[in-house]
């Protein structure tokens, strides 16, 4: 086999774990949302801290290296240049990455920064309220963002002219 053919195999392979690792902090992402103890600003102020480290350490990288791989994918393998299906799956993932920086990532960080705030009796919960609007939505839309891209590498549809 060829220096070119396993090139591919290894970015498909690398972009497969990364969009796993992807996936994988998202749904903890929504599992602390919806089980960790929020009961007392400290457990809340804990549960954010959680969240934080999700995205620092996770999301954001896992989202780099499927990004990354992705488009060396299509770079080590031109016939992906004429596919209307790679290009989507381009767009989307640049997407993602966007919106991933954009809301889910900051919200996670202003989020973490208010609670503790909020913990240590400096804070007003008010402002940690006006951080967290809409997170659901923000972590429902990166999460469909990320199925439809597996969904489209997967089923690779021909997308018709």
């Amino acid at each position: 086999m060829g220096f070119a053919l396993h090139m591919r195999k290894f970015l498909k392979f690398v972009h497969t774990v990364a969009s796993c690792g992807l996936l994988g902090a998202l749904l903890g992402y929504f599992i602390v949302l919806v089980y960790a103890p929020q009961d007392t600003p400290r457990a809340y102020a804990d549960a954010r801290q959680i969240i934080s480290l999700l995205c620092s350490y996770l999301l954001v990288p896992s989202l780099g290296v499927a990004l990354v791989s992705g488009l060396l994918a299509m770079a080590a393998h031109p016939p992906f240049f004429d596919t209307r299906w790679a290009w989507l799956k381009a767009i989307l993932g640049l997407s993602t990455f966007e919106a991933t920086l954009a809301i889910v990532q900051a919200k996670a960080t202003s989020a973490t920064i208010e609670s503790a705030k909020v913990a240590a009796g400096g804070g007003e919960p008010g402002s940690l309220a006006e951080v967290l609007a809409n997170e659901w939505l923000s972590l429902a839309l990166v999460t469909g963002l990320s199925l439809a891209q597996i969904a489209i590498g997967v089923w690779r549809p021909r997308l018709a002219r």
